[in-house]
């Protein structure tokens, strides 16, 4: 893949889009590439950012950690999106930890040379703020799904999701791999619930499972169940 920006067809998924040649150069000749192991963070909650990663492959994770030491994943970050913007733009702490689920690769892209185009770039502060708007949009479906949808409603939910944004494989199974525990840490539930409710979804049908991973057998009912039928 082509590494400058000026060329990347990436930056046009996100708020990039709107600077101009110039301030594209200065991201190239600023930014540098990085690669992420699967398991790795890309960086940590209370950790001070000085820049923002723009994901050219692979998923990050963005969770927070609750009072009693569980993981409540909030986001999964994929190819084109830019995270870290929030804190940077803020000059507070992360928020949310950013871990990647696949090996990643991603674009450093230093805080001077996002702030100075903020500050001579209206266009760019407003895709900025597009995108920062749309993540409170998500941010609060998760709110309400975890306080008015049953465990089972978000499992089924989930899965839809993940066949929805990354698609299958050619055996039939969902593309992006989570481990029962990243299941149990998007729906807001103990690892233990989530194992015995993908149990009992194996049982009726709805699904087939080969170790980690898991395909999906009836769409139609999942969808259903999702909407309370």
């Amino acid at each position: 893949m082509e590494s400058r920006c000026e060329s990347c067809i990436i930056r046009q998924f996100n708020s990039l889009r709107a600077m101009s040649k110039e301030e594209l150069k200065e991201v190239s000749d600023s930014k540098t590439i990085k690669k992420v192991k699967k398991g790795d963070p890309l960086f940590e909650e209370g950790d001070k950012l000085n820049g923002v990663y723009c994901v050219r492959n692979g998923v990050s994770k963005l969770s927070k950690l609750s009072a009693n030491g569980k993981d409540q994943i909030v986001k999964l970050a994929t190819k084109g999106e830019v995270i870290g913007q929030r804190s940077v733009i803020s000059e507070e702490s992360a928020n949310l930890s950013a871990i990647a689920v696949n090996d990643m690769e991603v674009c450093f892209i230093p805080k001077e040379t996002i702030i100075n185009t903020l500050q001579k770039n209206p266009n760019f502060t407003l895709e900025v703020l597009r995108h920062m708007a749309h993540d409170l949009k998500e941010a609060d479906d998760v709110i309400v799904n975890i306080s008015q949808k049953t465990v089972k409603q978000r499992i089924a939910e989930a899965f839809l999701y993940l066949k929805n944004n990354f698609g299958e494989d050619e055996e039939g199974f969902l593309a992006l791999t989570l481990s029962r525990e990243d299941i149990s840490n998007v729906v807001g539930t103990a690892t233990e619930s989530a194992i015995r409710i993908i149990s009992e979804f194996k049982k009726k049908g709805l699904i087939h499972a080969s170790g980690k991973k898991i395909g999906i057998k009836d769409e139609r009912k999942l969808q259903e169940l999702v909407e309370g039928f």
